[in-house]
């Protein structure tokens, strides 16, 4: 794979882990970390992003609308009003800071790349808005696009876990998985989306029942050989609370075990709400499986 240039930085895959700081500027956020609660949200943004780039993420990921199970889905209009000003902060006064726009709408991504984005991340792997990728492919920016299976008629409800996807049934899981992704990849490239600016995630969380999400992380090295950069995304979510009977604020070492296996098995990059301690797992992991 080649390095990719985003921003001012050079990414080498294979050389380390880079670290996606997670800002959910939403209200309702699964991992009760959703910034429109506090007072003064753009300051909020701001003040986690910098501790997120002094803590060493490489990239910031704004998100305007939860993909918890059961939220509401956010009009165009709502969703650029809560992110396009945080991005326009976050490229004034963070300069060398990259910048994703986690978003599915075209509009929404559109203006975000306007307002200083480096990259689109899109949960529904361009198959939610046909108009996407031609946004992607006419700025000339990598694209992070994700499989999902989520049904949100398919729901299942725990009171202390909170809510997740059953999900969906598969004939064979990685064999369903790495189809759907090269589905993805299709329309990207169909719409002149370069391989290069193309990096995958197998959607930890997303239409996965527990015991899927537990084989995807374990076996992300047979995502990896499609020949693409990947993400892996495990940070707080619910199949780690199932597993050790843990609400989301009590997640880390377990979100934590999956960030390791994930470097273990070819993760390029780890998306995670816990930057500061989780910066210092991967480095440590990354100084054991992938040496200098």
């Amino acid at each position: 794979m080649h390095p990719l240039a985003i921003g001012e930085r050079t990414f080498v895959w294979g050389s380390q882990t880079y670290v996606m700081g997670i800002l959910n500027v939403t209200p309702d956020s699964f991992s009760g970390d959703g910034l429109l609660t506090s007072e003064d949200p753009l300051r909020a943004s701001m003040d986690m992003a910098r501790r997120f780039v002094e803590a060493g993420a490489a990239i910031l990921d704004v998100g305007g609308e939860s993909t918890r199970p059961g939220s509401e889905p956010v009009s165009v209009e709502e969703e650029r009003q809560r992110v396009v000003p945080v991005i326009k902060a976050l490229a004034r006064e963070l300069p060398d800071a990259i910048i994703s726009v986690d978003t599915y709408k075209a509009a929404v991504a559109q203006e975000a790349l306007e307002a200083g984005a480096h990259l689109v991340n899109d949960v529904w792997g361009l198959r939610a808005d046909p108009q996407l990728k031609e946004v992607v492919a006419r700025a000339g920016c990598p694209v992070i696009l994700m499989h999902n299976r989520s049904n949100p008629a398919s729901v299942e409800v725990r009171a202390q876990l909170g809510k997740a996807y059953a999900g969906a049934e598969y004939v064979d899981l990685l064999s369903d998985v790495k189809r759907e992704l090269m589905d993805s990849v299709d329309l990207a490239r169909q719409a002149g989306i370069a391989d290069d600016h193309i990096i995958l995630d197998p959607g930890i969380g997303f239409g996965k029942k527990v015991p899927h999400n537990l084989e995807l992380i374990n076996r992300l090295d047979e995502i990896r050989l499609l020949g693409f950069p990947v993400l892996s995304g495990p940070s707080r979510k619910s199949f780690i609370g199932y597993t050790l009977d843990l609400p989301p604020d009590q997640r880390l070492e377990g979100t934590a075990a999956a960030v390791a296996v994930s470097i273990v098995r070819g993760a390029d990059i780890v998306r995670v709400h816990d930057v500061e301690p989780l910066v210092r797992l991967v480095r440590m992991t990354d100084a054991i499986v992938r040496p200098r």
